[in-house]
C-alpha cells in the first residue's frame, strides 16, 4: 500500500464575474493545479494547490514545487503521512499551498483504501451538515446590495462583504446590503488589511447600527498590536486571517489573546495535520475557529468540509461554496442546497473528477 505514481494536472478556472476583486487585487481567473497520487493497486487520491499571486503564489511556482516534491512522495507507504510531510517540510520552505495538495491527496488516498471519509482519519464527524456563508466582491453599493439579495433568495443566511478601505464608500456598502437583506441575515466584513486600527474604530462607530457580527483582518498582517486594540475596544468579534498563516502564528495569537477568532483553511496552513493542530490550539485557548474561503474547484471545498465537520463549535457559517463563483470545475459530487453543505458518506473527500 504505497504511492506508485504522481501526476500534476493544470486546473485553470475562470471567474463567472471577470471583474471580481478584493482590496488587494482583482481576480479574473485562477491558475491552480490538481495533484493525483495513485497507489500500487490503481486507487487515486486527489489534492489541490491554490495559486493566486496576491494570496499564495503564481501558478508556475506551485507547479515547480509539486514537481520538486514528487520524488519525496513516490514509493512511500500510505501509513506514514506524518513522516512524508516532515520530509516535505525539510525539502522545501514555505509553499504551503503545494504542501497542502500533497497532504490532501495522501489523506484522500488512504481514506479511499480504507473505505472511510477523510473526516474519520481526523477524529470523526461532529456534524454531517455545514451552514455556509457567501462572499460579496467589492462593487458599488447598489450592485453589492442586489448581489446580496440574490444570494439570500438562494438560501444563504450569512454574507461576507469585501471592503476597500474607503471609509465613506464602505459604510455605504454595508448600509445598502443590510437594507437589501433585512435584519435576520448575519453580516461579516473583510477589509483584507485595508484599514489601520483607529480608522477601523471610527468606521465601525458608524457601521455598528447595521449589526456586524465579525470583522476579518481589518489591519495589515504584521499589525498584531492593531488587531489586539480592535479586539479589546470593539463589541464585535475581530478575526485574524492573513496574520494566521502558520500554526506558530496561531499559537501566539491564541496565547496572547490577540483576536477573538481565527480563520482556518487547509490550503493556507499546508494541509490537514496543521489545520487540526490549529483547531486544537484555538479550542484549548477559547478562541473561535472559523473555516474560511479559498478559491478553487469543488475538490478544495470538499477537503475543507471534511476538516470542518470534525470541529466541535462552529458559531459562524463556513465559507465553502465559493467554487460556485468559478467556471471550468473539473470536479463533481459536492452537495449544496439552501445554504447548507451536506457531507457525503462516501470514501475519501467525496468528490470525483468529472468523466
Amino acid at each position: 500500500m504505497h504511492v506508485a505514481h504522481v501526476s500534476v494536472i493544470p486546473c485553470p478556472q475562470r471567474m463567472r464575474d471577470a471583474s471580481w476583486k478584493f482590496a488587494r487585487a482583482s481576480v479574473p481567473s485562477i491558475e491552480g493545479y490538481l495533484l493525483a497520487l495513485t497507489d500500487d493497486i490503481g486507487t487515486t487520491g486527489l489534492g489541490y494547490a491554490h495559486a493566486i499571486p496576491a494570496i499564495t503564489t503564481h501558478g508556475e511556482g506551485v507547479r515547480t514545487a509539486l514537481e520538486l516534491l514528487a520524488p519525496v512522495v513516490t514509493g512511500r507507504g500510505l501509513g506514514e503521512i506524518a513522516a512524508i510531510m516532515s520530509d516535505v517540510d525539510r525539502k522545501l520552505a514555505f509553499q504551503y499551498s503545494a504542501k497542502a495538495a500533497i497532504d490532501m491527496a495522501l489523506h484522500d488516498l488512504l481514506a479511499r483504501r480504507l473505505g472511510v471519509p477523510i473526516s474519520a482519519l481526523l477524529g470523526g464527524q461532529v456534524r454531517a451538515e455545514l451552514r455556509l456563508s457567501r462572499i460579496l466582491s467589492i462593487k458599488p453599493p447598489s450592485e453589492m446590495a442586489a448581489n446580496a439579495a440574490a444570494l439570500v433568495a438562494g438560501g444563504y443566511r450569512q454574507l461576507k462583504l469585501k471592503l476597500s478601505g474607503d471609509t465613506e464608500l464602505d459604510i455605504a456598502r454595508v448600509a445598502a446590503v443590510r437594507g437589501a437583506v433585512g435584519p435576520e441575515v448575519v453580516l461579516t466584513l473583510d477589509p483584507n488589511q485595508s484599514y489601520h486600527a483607529k480608522q477601523m474604530m471610527a468606521a465601525f462607530a458608524r457601521m455598528e447600527r447595521y449589526d456586524i457580527a465579525l470583522i476579518e483582518q481589518p489591519v495589515p498582517a504584521h499589525d498584531w498590536a492593531g488587531l489586539s486594540l480592535l479586539a479589546r475596544s470593539l463589541p464585535t468579534a475581530i478575526e485574524a486571517d492573513e496574520s494566521a498563516v502558520t500554526v506558530q502564528d496561531i499559537h501566539r495569537l491564541v496565547a496572547d489573546r490577540v483576536v477573538d477568532a481565527v480563520n482556518l483553511k487547509v490550503t493556507k496552513l499546508g494541509g490537514f495535520r496543521h489545520f487540526m493542530e490549529a483547531v486544537h490550539i484555538c479550542e484549548a485557548g477559547g478562541v473561535t475557529c472559523r473555516v474560511g474561503a479559498a478559491f478553487g474547484p469543488a475538490l478544495m471545498q470538499a477537503m475543507n468540509a471534511q476538516a470542518a465537520s470534525t470541529i466541535g463549535a462552529l458559531p459562524y457559517a463556513c465559507e465553502l461554496s465559493e467554487h460556485e463563483q468559478l467556471l471550468d470545475d473539473p470536479c463533481t459530487g459536492l452537495s449544496i442546497a439552501n445554504g447548507i453543505l451536506t457531507l457525503p458518506g462516501t470514501p475519501g473527500c467525496g468528490v470525483e473528477l468529472a468523466a
